[in-house]
């Protein structure tokens, strides 16, 4: 490519770049980084093919500046741990918000399709859940007390347990992601098929209402962080397969660091969803309308805090 090519095709995304240090405060550390590795990959090509030029000694100071304010970034202060939170996550899942619906798609059809099976083959709930829990479900149904599952653990090891376990599930459904998006649907199926049968199950059973109030009394926000995991495998596994103007390594590194920080973002969430599995929902004496409208804020903040509020900050910073 010609040196005047290049520069034609590239000047204006520098302007750009040039405008974001000049509100550096403004910046986030994943922006500064993101602007990073594009102008070094543009200084190596310049090196390679128009050394000593202009051009080249231009991106190498930009690359520079850009160096000495991340470094400057670096500097941890509480503030910062806040603004994770509430100004980097948000912005990344607007960013990622067509990579979060085809995570809720791939879940929502994959429970439909356990639930269709499950109406259709009276063996496939047992070859999902196993023999034994079905069998203990039944016994618990048997006893009148059909969410006895969640009673049979001490509240405190119940919540270790959970929280750790869920965590490393939405951990395993990001890295999954290195294998393209198509690992991180196949866990996504795997968990929705299971979520599917396992409600039919208690719909078969006339329980449906009571399994419900159970069941979605913690998963509201356990199934939706899972889901939010998926969203972050299929970012990653989106860079490595469309890795744009990017390099594809590049492209793959840049999609791993935010699907990344949107698993660190889900942590809180399921730690909540732990306690309110291990402390409330063996409470199935609890007043239906208490456990309802813990459901209904559950799913209100996931909305807000997931779909409605990212595109809020962005509309703001217009």
């Amino acid at each position: 490519m010609k040196e005047a090519v290049f520069i034609y095709q590239n000047k204006k995304k520098w302007k750009e770049y040039e405008d974001c240090l000049k509100q550096i405060k403004q910046q986030t550390p994943d922006t500064l980084a993101d602007i990073y590795i594009d102008v070094t990959n543009d200084l190596s090509y310049a090196q390679t093919h128009y050394a000593g030029s202009k051009i080249t000694i231009y991106l190498n100071g930009l690359s520079s500046r850009l160096h000495q304010f991340i470094n400057e970034k670096k500097k941890w202060k509480f503030s910062q741990l806040l603004d994770f939170w509430r100004i980097e996550i948000p912005l990344i899942m607007y960013h990622c918000r067509k990579e979060l619906l085809y995570s809720f798609l791939v879940f929502a059809i994959a429970a439909l399709i356990g639930a269709f099976s499950a109406a259709n083959d009276d063996t496939y709930v047992r070859l999902i859940m196993g023999d034994y829990y079905v069998d203990m479900t039944l016994n618990n149904i048997a006893k009148e007390d059909p969410m006895a599952v969640y009673k049979k653990y001490n509240e405190s090891d119940m919540f270790w347990g959970i929280t750790l376990n869920n965590i490393w599930v939405s951990f395993t459904t990001f890295v999954w992601g290195i294998f393209t998006s198509i690992g991180t649907a196949y866990i996504l199926l795997k968990n929705g098929i299971m979520i599917g049968s396992f409600q039919y199950f208690f719909f078969e059973h006339g329980l449906l209402w009571e399994s419900f109030l159970a069941i979605w009394l913690h998963g509201t926000l356990e199934i939706s962080a899972i889901i939010v995991a998926g969203c972050a495998g299929i970012t990653m596994g989106n860079g490595w397969i469309f890795p744009g103007t990017y390099s594809r390594f590049a492209s793959f590194k840049r999609s791993a660091r935010r699907g990344g920080k949107i698993i660190v973002g889900t942590i809180p969430i399921f730690i909540i969803a732990g306690f309110i599995e291990s402390y409330l929902t063996r409470h199935t004496e609890m007043p239906d309308v208490v456990r309802f409208l813990i459901i209904l804020l559950s799913f209100a903040f996931v909305l807000f805090y997931y779909v409605i509020y990212p595109r809020k900050l962005v509309s703001e910073k217009k």
